[in-house]
């Protein structure tokens, strides 16, 4: 044997594997199927050490499953859409078009280079119009079923990139690209009724068991179910009211001011001819400007702003000042919140910095609170007081009281509330799937009609320096006839947000080449839902949750006929180096084609599956990675020292051994058994290729020993083929090469996962612990079958045990078969 040279052994397994279609996948009804899926990449230009250790965990799944006997559908394509590749194109002086598949093919290479078992017929790229004109085909189903809507909302607004941003894209008020100061602005934009689902999407987390918990708990607190009451204070001066909704109604004697949001429509009303009225509106804008998510923050300073006006308590009577707070937002109940500074400890931060009075009305059994003593607010059950017939009520059923009460006299109800906002899709940037609706005069809006799909970007069109979409002032795009009446009309040159894509391209992997339809419905029941879907925590709520409301909404428009998409969920760490995540902007970036140039794509993928579990970080190592590259080198070099001694018995072979050569089959099929678990269990596999190690560290014991044997040369042989084997998925061009050069014929991908005999597992001698009064005293080896009074004789009889007995009473001895032996000594 040469050398080992990953460089030509990786590449000559590749071309293999692609020239005889080993990783190609078809609809198989006599194999049970396997959907394993990581999720697709941005095509950026160039992969990252966090996708390495992503798509290494899905192939060693989808290896393993496939060695199992399933019929594993393992497919890659590109999340290519969206204002990342626009700016970067710009910035290059380049069209996106041009820029994303040009880093699409870059990316493909270096994908290939790791040797992953992707059926590449499958790729798909989001930003061609095969794909895309499916899903505008979908949004206008949607949109004549009531569940697409267009509407003015207030929308975050980068005057930089010019286009709408998420409440997640906001980072301290600032666009997460740019570091532009976010405005706030009110546009018409497109939405999908997502929280028409919200029952159903909170509902059937609790049947995905394979989900991490954590995952779970996000999607459950961001859909944010409650139950409350909704209730109305009456406004001094106007007709309108504001309506409130609290989940503690319990506490609403205790209410002494408002506060609202400052978003809220009346606020504008409220301060109209007020002196306060210029100082509510700089308020205003300067919290308008805030992270959302910061502002929902435990840790926010509490800040607010007197609007001049007042309303009414419902219950006591009393005038209630209405303020503006940073702190409460018009995406959680109406945006206004009756606050209870006693009861609530946001409200209490904020009574306390503008001495606003508390009253306490929910006491503990036993004391009696002071407002003026209190240092915190009382938030725990207690019995009700200072609220008139409710007094002495237990809290929790002064909730239901209170609402009933509210409800008899007309001034409230019982009612669910949902933090779950419906999802705004609109984007004003070039680079997305134009959404195919027509403006017309005469007829409003309408859909494109389906046989005019899709509606195609215009990849000839020069993006604007400044961001700004070329859409609206390109006329061959823009102008049209309505599809209607036949007059003049115009096209929407809003593109959708990319989340729409990542929405459904795992259905589409089923059936990515049809051109009739968007999903074959007989394919998509076959491959779906995903049985292993693995990628980053950071994805945990909106893509997964947008996702899964995709495919309820498809499944009730009998398109598909699955409730979930993904049954089992795997959610990887970060890759650190000193600590911190790898990053172009800190400078802490490894590169993975160096990597795989110095030491080979197994040998890295080998160090991101072997330094950490998977569901943990992983601190980059070269200690690690130079570790992972001896014990390469070190199958290599055993395979090669060997040499003709072995032969392809098969993994696991049927030998009849003893000796040196039984005690290496059983160390082989231990590892067997343990390799299985810990792969099937938990995808444990760092613990996996410990336990190869552990296996070929034996080979290296045993070999001088058993060699010169036919038994020997066997038993060997068997183990090789077996480290091979359960290596193969994480290292498969060195196991490949190693596997032929012990002189077999078909290729390792296609070999059966080997199965643990649990009679080689048998030992014929065991070491038994000796305990004197339960202190360890020594050790015996004793045959498995020796019979106990033979046990007890022998360690009665050992050096250091006859020691701590000698002029003693032996009250008992206790032996436990194959375990201990315990002496009672008096």
């Amino acid at each position: 044997m040469a050398d080992y040279a990953p460089e030509s052994i990786e590449s000559k397994w590749q071309k293999l594997w692609a020239d005889e279609n080993i990783f190609k996948t078809d609809i198989d009804h006599d194999k049970p199927k396997y959907y394993c899926l990581e999720m697709f990449p941005y095509p950026s230009g160039r992969i990252h050490m966090g996708h390495v250790r992503n798509y290494s965990i899905g192939d060693v799944v989808a290896r393993f499953k496939r060695m199992q006997g399933f019929n594993v559908l393992h497919p890659m394509g590109w999340d290519a859409f969206g204002l990342p590749a626009e700016n970067a194109a710009m910035k290059h002086g380049t069209h996106p078009a041009k820029w994303t598949y040009e880093n699409i093919a870059t990316m493909r290479t270096q994908l290939k280079r790791l040797g992953y078992s992707y059926d590449w017929d499958r790729e798909v790229a989001t930003c061609h119009p095969k794909y895309y004109k499916w899903e505008q085909q979908f949004f206008i189903k949607l949109f004549e079923k009531g569940l697409v809507y267009r509407k003015k909302a207030p929308v975050n607004w980068c005057p930089t990139c010019n286009t709408v941003l998420a409440n997640e894209q906001v980072e301290e008020g600032l666009c997460w690209r740019c570091d532009s100061v976010v405005e706030n602005r009110e546009l018409s934009q497109w939405f999908l009724k997502i929280t028409d689902y919200a029952d159903e999407l909170l509902e059937y987390l609790e049947k995905l068991p394979g989900w991490p918990e954590r995952v779970k708990t996000m999607q459950r607190n961001w859909i944010g179910k409650s139950y409350g009451s909704e209730l109305e204070f009456e406004v001094e001066g106007l007709e309108e009211r504001i309506a409130v909704f609290t989940t503690r109604p319990d506490t609403l004697y205790g209410s002494t001011f408002m506060s609202l949001a400052a978003e809220h429509p009346m606020v504008e009303q409220l301060i109209e001819g007020k002196p306060e009225a210029d100082a509510v509106r700089a308020f205003v804008e300067k919290v308008r400007g805030m992270d959302k998510i910061h502002r929902g923050s435990d840790d926010l300073e509490k800040e607010g702003v007197f609007t001049g006006a007042y309303c009414v308590n419902p219950v006591t009577g009393k005038r209630v000042p209405i303020y503006v707070a940073n702190f409460v937002l018009m995406d959680y109940g109406t945006g206004a919140v009756m606050a209870v500074p006693a009861h609530d400890q946001r409200d209490f931060e904020f009574a306390r910095k503008y001495d606003l009075p508390m009253t306490v009305v929910i006491q503990p059994e036993g004391e009696t609170l002071d407002p003026a003593a209190m240092t915190e607010a009382y938030t725990e059950p207690g019995l009700l007081v200072n609220s008139e017939r409710f007094d002495g009520m237990p809290n929790e059923d002064a909730k239901l009281a209170i609402t009933d009460y509210l409800a008899e006299t007309g001034r409230g109800r019982k009612t669910v509330n949902y933090r779950l906002r419906d999802w705004n899709i609109s984007r004003q940037r070039f680079w997305g799937a134009p959404i195919p609706m027509i403006y017309c005069d005469t007829c409003g809006i309408v859909p494109v009609p389906e046989d005019q799909l899709p509606v195609t970007l215009p990849e000839d069109v020069q993006t604007r320096p400044d961001g700004r979409s070329p859409l609206p002032e390109t006329p061959e795009f823009f102008d049209t006839t309505c599809p209607v009446c036949g007059g003049k009309a115009h096209r929407e040159t809003d593109t959708m947000d990319t989340f729409m894509e990542s929405s459904w391209y795992f259905l589409r992997y089923a059936c990515p080449r049809d051109d009739e339809q968007g999903l074959d419905r007989e394919a998509v029941k076959y491959w779906l839902p995903v049985d292993q879907y693995i990628g980053g925590i950071e994805h945990a709520i909106l893509h997964l949750l947008y996702s899964r409301f995709y495919v309820k909404a498809l499944r009730d428009e009998n398109l598909i006929d699955i409730d979930e998409p993904f049954d089992n969920l795997l959610t990887q760490g970060m890759v650190l180096l000193d600590g911190s995540k790898m990053s172009k902007s800190k400078g802490n970036i490894v590169d993975p084609d160096e990597m795989i140039a110095k030491y080979g794509a197994d040998t890295v993928r080998l160090f991101c599956l072997f330094a950490a579990p998977p569901e943990k970080d992983l601190e980059w190592s070269d200690t690690g990675i130079e570790g992972s590259a001896r014990f390469i080198k070190r199958v290599w070099r055993l395979v090669e020292d060997l040499g003709g001694s072995l032969s392809p018995v098969g993994p696991c072979a049927a030998l009849d051994v003893s000796g040196k050569a039984k005690e290496l089959r059983r160390k082989e099929h231990e590892t067997v058994k343990k390799v299985t678990h810990d792969v099937v269990t938990h995808f444990q596999f760092n613990t996996a290729i410990a336990a190869v190690m552990e296996l070929v560290n034996t080979m290296y014991q045993l070999r001088d020993e058993l060699v010169g044997t036919e038994e020997g040369a066997k038993a060997l042989s068997s183990a090789v083929s077996t480290a091979l084997t359960l290596l193969s998925p994480v290292a498969p061009h060195v196991c490949e090469e190693l596997w032929q050069q012990m002189g077999y014929t078909t290729h390792l991908a296609v070999q059966p996962w080997p199965e643990h005999d649990e009679k080689a597992l048998a030992r014929d001698e065991v070491t038994v612990v000796v305990q004197v009064n339960g202190k360890l005293r020594g050790r015996l080896t004793v045959s498995t079958s020796a019979p106990k009074d033979e046990v007890e004789k022998a360690a009665l009889a050992e050096q250091n045990v006859a020691k701590h007995i000698e002029g003693k009473t032996v009250r008992k001895v206790i032996v436990v078969p194959g375990k201990l032996v315990n002496i009672v000594v008096g």
